[in-house]
């Protein structure tokens, strides 16, 4: 279980893109060997609260704290060797195979010009091993499955050797077997000590895996707690204005969607 050390801390924030207000005082903290999960609506601030954490937006209002010092004033590098963050998705355009990928994830250690140093080739070796990438890392990402892509992504984030896991939608455009396996991988993760901060609209697969969940709706945070605190019909009609009941079984919790609201 997660110890009592303080890895964030979120006090206010605010991001706009325009006029729009996206993240609008959002507060909360995390500890080391976390698991929370990121849940609400589309449009409700999941993913820009993930790039304000490191450090790819710059917040309007408020302050992150990454393990005490400001990411304000923090470069980018810095963060990095901090939190790594694993994207919805790799783009199709980028050309390159799964080891070079994978290697990119030691960038924030280089101390010379280049980064493949004994360590660095030892650690990509043992992420492609556990990430069962062997047979992949000679091809072009492009040329990947979608849970292929999703294993490469957590490989590369895992050498990065970060205290902060920052991962969006990993579940989007995935099978049941993968959606579990990367739920697992990540869950075994957080035991190891790393924070891992997940956004998802899997709300079942979160609340199964998650020590706490925070829901947003509009930029704000509605309530976070653990899942059996948060996951209430009443809540869900609030957040998602649908009609839903809440199961309780074998120690889990379900949320099914019945209908939305008129």
């Amino acid at each position: 279980m997660p110890d009592d050390k303080m890895v964030i801390r979120i006090e206010g924030l605010e991001f706009r893109y325009d006029a729009s207000k996206t993240l609008d005082g959002v507060a909360f903290e995390s500890h080391r060997g976390e698991f929370l999960g990121l849940i609400g609506p589309n449009g409700s601030g999941k993913t820009t609260l993930l790039r304000c954490i490191n450090g790819l937006l710059k917040a309007d209002g408020g302050v992150i704290y990454l393990e005490g010092r400001k990411v304000s004033e923090m470069k980018l590098a810095e963060i990095a060797r901090i939190c790594a963050g694993v994207p919805t998705d790799i783009p199709e355009d980028f050309n390159i195979t799964v080891e070079d990928y994978v290697y990119l994830g030691r960038y924030p250690h280089v101390q010379g010009l280049w980064w493949e140093a004994e360590k660095d080739e030892k650690q990509v070796d043992e992420a492609i091993a556990s990430f069962e990438l062997g047979k992949l890392r000679k091809r072009k990402l492009f040329e990947l499955s979608s849970g292929e892509k999703e294993r490469v992504m957590l490989a590369k984030a895992t050498v990065q050797e970060p205290k902060v896991m920052l991962v969006d939608e990993p579940s989007a455009h995935l099978d049941l077997k993968y959606k579990l396996e990367v739920m697992e991988f990540l869950h075994e993760f957080s035991r190891k000590g790393i924070t891992v901060i997940v956004a998802s609209h899997d709300i079942n697969l979160l609340v199964r895996y998650c020590d706490r969940v925070l829901i947003m709706k509009e930029g704000k945070v509605v309530k976070c707690g653990k899942p059996v605190d948060v996951m209430t019909e009443q809540l869900i009609r609030e957040v998602y204005e649908v009609e839903a009941e809440v199961l309780h079984h074998s120690g889990e919790i379900f949320a099914l969607a019945k209908r939305p609201l008129r």
